[in-house]
């Protein structure tokens, strides 16, 4: 087996062993290697090594995938933060042309966030 379909099988793999530990953590029903293995054979889902369901089983051993997603979910406001500055800067080219004063000193040194973050 080629390098490329070894890796194609190891993903499907691990996306079915995903879905199936999401299956179980919807259910609340406890993910062990032998419940996500029921549960792939009966999607008829083949060539999976056991190896994935022990990994995954270990690896979600006493947590609670619900909070994990809910985890994973709440940091995309960072998202919307670059959204903010998408818009920000697009609604200063629409105003172009137009002069406006703000009383400052011209110096943006002091700016916080956004991408000038990335320069110190």
């Amino acid at each position: 087996m080629s390098t490329d379909a070894a890796t194609a099988t190891n993903t499907k793999a691990e996306i079915a062993v995903s879905y199936a530990a999401l299956i179980l953590a919807d259910e609340g029903i406890e993910c062990t290697p032998e419940k996500l293995e029921t549960l792939l054979q009966a999607a008829k889902v083949e060539n999976v090594e056991p190896i994935w369901t022990t990994l995954f089983a270990k690896a979600l051993q006493g947590k609670e995938v619900k909070d994990i997603l809910t985890a994973i979910s709440t940091s995309a406001p960072e998202v919307g933060r670059i959204q903010a500055a998408v818009d920000e800067q697009n609604q200063d080219k629409s105003t172009e042309g137009t002069e406006t004063v703000d009383g400052g000193d011209g110096d943006d040194s002091d700016m916080e966030g956004g991408m000038f973050d990335l320069f110190g």
